[in-house]
């Protein structure tokens, strides 16, 4: 992820984007804290997809964001956002439609999913 992009969700005052917060006024979000915490991506990725398909049915992931690592998908979404408030991955799932978020421990993983159903009927 490009630095200087602030993953916070108060964040600085509307940046250059003109833009504080991301808008998921559309989104349901869910947060998963397992004890114990994922060791790793896939792991979280695996909790995460178990609760979505639970949800959603079919669904497809649209971005993540890996704190560990500061690795993203789409990778290099934050590029184009380095002095937005809202990160790139963040952006590209709301922008593409997502419907629900799936935060595990507490941010740490961060998921956008897009139920399948809706992407068909489209």
């Amino acid at each position: 992820m490009t630095e200087g992009n602030n993953r916070s969700e108060s964040g600085p005052p509307p940046d250059r984007c003109g833009l504080r917060v991301a808008d998921t006024s559309g989104v349901v979000r869910v947060g998963l804290s397992p004890a114990p915490s994922p060791r790793d991506y896939r792991e979280a990725m695996r909790l995460a997809a178990a609760e979505v398909s639970r949800r959603l049915g079919g669904h497809r992931l649209l971005s993540w964001y890996d704190r560990d690592r500061d690795f993203e998908a789409p990778q290099h979404a934050s590029e184009c956002h380095a002095e937005c408030a809202i990160p790139g991955d963040v952006d590209y799932g709301l922008n593409q439609g997502a419907t629900l978020e799936v935060r595990v421990d507490e941010g740490r993983f961060l998921f956008f999913y897009l139920p399948l159903d809706t992407e068909l009927a489209g």
